[in-house]
C-alpha cells in the first residue's frame, strides 16, 4: 500500500499510515518525478493542518499553494491560510512545490496534481470528502491553483499506484492577486522566467496562460485582487473571470480599490482584511464550510 513518508522518517512495517500533523509528507514515497537531486528542495511534500473536532466527519479539504514567485514560498501565504480554514471545519493541507530557476514546467503542475491526487485518494483514511477538495493559490501560487483548475484529469484507472488512480481536478479555487497570464501585455516576468525558463516555446506560453484554458469543467471559482497591484497587474484576474464569464463557471470577484501586492489575509487593514469573511460566505454556499 502506497503510503506518503514525512521527510526524515524512515518506513517500516510497524508504521501508521497517517502521519502526524506536524510532519510534512513526501507527495511521492521515493524520487519525484524529474528530480535533479535528494535536498529538501528537490522534494515536494505537503504538510497538514486538521481540523478540530472533524475526526468522524466527511469534511472539505484545501491545498494551499503560497506564492513567491515560482522562486521561493511565501510564509505568510501558507500555514497562515491553512489555520483560518482551519476556523472554517476545513482540512488544509500547505504544499511545497518545486521551484525555479532549477526546475520548470512541467514540474510544478506535476506536484500540484499530486498533490489533490494524494488527497483524494486518502479521503476515507483523513475523514475528507472526495468531492469537497478545492484550491487556494496566492500570486504565483494563484498561477499554480489555476493551472489545477485548468489542467487535469481523471485519473489512471490501471495505474499501480493507488494516487495515481485518482482524478486531480479540484472541486473550488480561491485566487489572489493570482498570475494567470503568460503570454499577453500583463505577466509577471519573474514567475514566467522562473516557471519556462529564458526562451520558452510559444506554444507553451499558450498554454499556461490560464485565461485560455477555462472550459465548462472548470471549478467555481472565488478571485481577490487589488487594482493597484505593482507586481501583478490586475488585469490578469480580470482575463479569468472574463474567462470564466465566457465558458458560464460559476465566479466571484473582488478587486480592491487600494492593497497592492502580496497582502495575505489583510492584516490589520480594515479594508483588506474582511476578504477572509466574504470568501467564508462563499464557501459556505458552495457547501465547503458549516461555520
Amino acid at each position: 500500500m502506497f503510503m506518503a513518508l514525512p521527510l526524515g522518517i524512515s518506513k517500516t512495517a510497524s508504521d501508521p499510515v497517517t502521519a502526524p500533523a506536524e510532519h510534512s509528507m513526501r507527495l511521492w514515497e521515493y524520487d519525484a518525478p524529474g528530480a535533479q537531486g535528494c535536498a529538501e528542495a528537490d522534494i515536494p511534500t505537503l504538510k497538514p493542518f486538521f481540523a478540530p473536532d472533524q475526526k468522524n466527519a466527511s469534511a472539505p479539504a484545501f491545498i494551499v499553494c503560497p506564492g513567491g514567485g515560482y522562486e521561493n514560498l511565501a510564509a505568510h501565504e501558507g500555514a497562515p491560510f491553512a489555520e483560518w480554514l482551519n476556523t472554517l471545519g476545513i482540512h488544509a493541507f500547505v504544499l511545497k512545490y518545486r521551484l525555479g530557476p532549477k526546475y520548470h514546467h512541467p514540474v510544478e503542475m506535476q506536484d500540484i496534481q499530486r498533490a489533490i491526487r494524494q488527497v483524494r485518494s486518502r479521503a476515507d483514511e483523513w475523514h475528507i470528502d472526495p468531492k469537497r477538495i478545492g484550491v487556494i493559490g496566492s500570486s504565483a501560487g494563484g498561477h499554480l491553483a489555476s493551472t489545477a483548475a485548468t489542467h487535469f484529469d481523471d485519473g489512471n484507472h490501471l495505474a499501480s499506484d493507488p494516487v495515481d488512480r485518482a482524478g486531480c481536478r479540484p472541486d473550488l479555487a480561491i485566487l489572489l492577486y493570482p498570475v494567470i497570464s503568460m503570454m499577453h501585455i500583463y505577466p509577471h516576468s519573474g514567475s514566467r522566467l522562473n516557471l519556462l525558463g529564458n526562451s520558452p516555446d510559444p506554444v507553451l506560453l499558450e498554454f499556461l496562460s490560464n485565461e485560455l484554458q477555462v472550459t465548462s469543467a472548470t471549478p467555481p471559482c472565488f478571485i481577490i485582487h487589488a487594482a493597484d497591484d505593482r507586481t501583478v497587474p490586475v488585469q490578469n484576474s480580470l482575463l479569468f473571470a472574463m474567462a470564466c464569464k465566457e465558458k458560464q463557471v460559476p465566479f466571484e470577484l473582488h478587486v480592491f480599490e487600494n492593497g497592492d501586492h502580496g497582502f495575505g489575509l489583510g492584516g490589520d487593514n480594515p479594508i483588506l482584511n474582511i476578504w477572509p469573511g466574504v470568501a467564508a460566505k462563499w464557501l459556505r454556499t458552495r457547501g465547503f464550510a458549516e461555520n
